[in-house]
Parts: C-alpha cells; structure tokens; sequence
C-alpha cells in the first residue's frame, strides 16, 4: 500500500527541492561543509519529512501544524539561500532554479493547508 504523502504533490515536489539542494550545495566551499552546507541541507530534507508526517495524521489540527512546521522549514533555506547571495556563494543560475522550487513548493503547501482548514 502507498503511503498518503507519496499522492501530494507537495512532497513530490519538496523531494525535487533536497535534490536540487544537495546538487547546489556539493559546490559550496569545504569550510562551509559543517555550517551553512549542514543547516541548508537539514532544512531541505525536513520539508518533505514534515509532509510526510503531516499526511500521516487523524487529526486536521495535527496535519495543518505539520504542514505548518514545513513551510517555516522553508523560510530557513530562503534565508540560507540568501545568504549564500550576499556570500557569493551559488551562482545565479544555480541560485534562480532553487528559489523558483522553492516558491513552487511553498505555492502547494499553502494550498494543501488551506485545503485542510476547509475540510
């Protein structure tokens, strides 16, 4: 049996963003492998984790504060991201494809929250 998450495209989605994170990220300086590398990464790989177990969820309260708990995940990396700007540390290119997943992901969260709280 498939698992809920596994039908949202949110999740589908954030799992497309840790790839592209990871492949930004494998770039970035060896000094910044225990800092901003570790912290962007942890980042990415709790959203699609917080769907997940916000699919997983009885309750509607509990599912949303996950979903939730996801979204706030994502304003850490917009921010990491940011930084790796100011720092001269990605590239534009590279920089522009990830926000554009972010955004697209952060659009479906929304969506999957506000679905919840009509339901």
């Amino acid at each position: 049996m498939e698992k809920a998450h596994k039908k949202l495209n949110a999740w589908k989605e954030a799992i497309i963003l840790v790839k592209m994170v990871y492949e930004a990220t494998a770039s970035l300086p060896a000094e910044e492998r225990f800092g901003l590398v570790s912290q962007m990464r942890r980042a990415a790989i709790s959203v699609p984790s917080n769907i997940a177990e916000g699919a997983a969820r009885q309750s509607k309260k509990e599912s949303i504060q996950f979903y939730s708990i996801a979204r706030g995940s994502l304003s850490e990396l917009d921010t990491q991201l940011e930084l790796c700007k100011v720092l001269n540390l990605l590239d534009s290119t590279q920089m522009s494809r990830v926000l554009n997943q972010l955004n697209q992901v952060d659009g479906l969260l929304s969506g999957l929250i506000r679905f919840k709280k009509e339901s």
